[in-house]
């Protein structure tokens, strides 16, 4: 709904592996985001960012949306939501069209794009976006914006990103469980590139990996554009597994033990200093070694740092001047930027929100760029199309929501 200032409200969903995180926010006259709410809650029935137990990824999407609405003082039903995991996959694209009247228009632009598309894609996978790379206009490369200039002939290259049409359903129907209207799916490393990169960066070149709970997702810009996306199947919950494994700990207690002690790198540690570890069963609890913590830690991320080393150079694309830029909730181990730096022998820093004027200054952690990400790509959408805005709907009373409810879950 609209609040009583008559500012539209917007809403992001970012459905992890690991958590749900739903973030409201105010447009203000000056098309400035304010937020106003947000909800997080354990995610329960995904895996690797494909829904795998319908029943607790729906409980847990409107846990999120209610802490989120109770925090905003409003009711959400309509979200821009982000998707990641193994069933991401990408491709390049060329299209060639003749320019009508000589001179490019959004027609000609459109054209081009819808060109580029004639490739056969796998009949499970539907494409999510469509991401110019680079125009061509009778020879002449380089083009960025090519509205208004005389030719013949455009060219396009593009950047296709496909998602498992059964895994976007199944986030769909959740969302729509929870009495949710989907404005729009957005890649989630797409989303978290719009809160924790510069322009600058995007210029020069850069990689972003956003490390999740199931999966590291890559995207690398050069010129400003996107040019290659990736999904590696490893993320925070490789490493919590190794811990419960070699440790011999629940795995609870070894997520606990990895947010509370865990370094990416022995060498950092005090070989000397204990950590209490919790056993299985009703053993009691042991005393190990934090360097012996950190060895296995520093294995997963020996290998996942390796993996981005070798998917970087299959993209044969020129150097990356802006380095590497991590993010997510797994990229603030102590010694990830160290090691990251090590392997991958460029600069790497660790992305956090911008923030704007204190916008997000709750919620400026890496664990929270996809959320911000999505709220920013809906206000560019706003700003440059408002109508097309789904505005949220009137306030329902407290007897109407629990009808809405009981009727979609029975």
């Amino acid at each position: 709904m609209s609040r009583n200032n008559g500012n539209e409200i917007i809403a992001a969903l970012d459905i992890g592996t690991s958590k749900i995180l739903a973030l409201v926010a105010e447009i203000n006259e000056q098309n400035e985001l304010k937020v106003i709410g947000f909800g997080t809650e354990p995610s329960r029935g995904l895996k690797k960012g494909v829904v795998v137990n319908i029943e607790a990824t729906v409980n847990s999407i409107d846990q999120a949306i209610r802490e989120a609405e109770k925090v905003a003082d409003c009711e959400i039903n309509t979200v821009f939501a982000g998707i990641a995991g193994s069933h991401v996959r990408s491709f390049d694209g060329h299209g060639i069209v003749r320019i009508n009247e000589g001179e490019v228009s959004q027609e000609d632009i459109d054209g081009v794009i819808d060109a580029s598309q004639a490739m056969s894609i796998p009949s499970d996978q539907r494409i999510l976006h469509v991401l110019p790379k680079d125009f061509v206009i009778d020879g002449q490369e380089g083009v960025r914006e090519p509205i208004g200039m005389s030719g013949i002939r455009l060219e396009a290259d593009v950047h296709i990103v496909t998602v498992s049409r059964s895994a976007e359903q199944n986030i769909i129907k959740s969302m729509e469980r929870c009495g949710l209207e989907v404005q729009q799916i957005i890649l989630g490393q797409l989303a978290s590139s719009f809160s924790v990169l510069s322009s600058d960066e995007k210029d020069l070149g850069v990689c972003l990996v956003d490390i999740g709970g199931g999966t590291s997702d890559i995207v690398v810009f050069m010129g400003g554009q996107i040019v290659a996306t990736k999904v590696i199947p490893i993320g925070g919950n490789h490493v919590t597994n190794d811990i419960a494994y070699a440790l011999r700990t629940p795995e609870k207690e070894a997520e606990e033990i990895k947010i509370k002690h865990a370094c990416t790198t022995s060498k950092m540690v005090n070989k000397e200093e204990l950590i209490e570890v919790p056993s299985v069963g009703n053993r009691s609890p042991r005393q190990i070694e934090l360097e012996r913590l950190a060895s296995v830690v520093q294995a997963r991320y020996e290998e996942l740092f390796a993996v981005i080393n070798d998917e970087i150079g299959k993209m044969n694309i020129e150097k990356l001047r802006a380095g590497i830029v991590l993010t997510g909730g797994t990229s603030q181990l102590n010694g990830a930027k160290e090691l990251a730096e090590e392997i991958l022998e460029t600069d790497v820093r660790v992305g956090f929100p911008k923030d704007k004027n204190g916008t997000f200054k709750n919620i400026n952690s890496p664990i929270h760029a996809t959320g911000v990400g999505l709220l920013l790509f809906a206000l560019e959408k706003y700003k440059n199309n408002p109508h097309d805005l789904i505005k949220q709907k009137a306030l329902e009373s407290p007897w109407l929501r629990v009808k809405s409810w009981l009727k979609s879950n029975l």
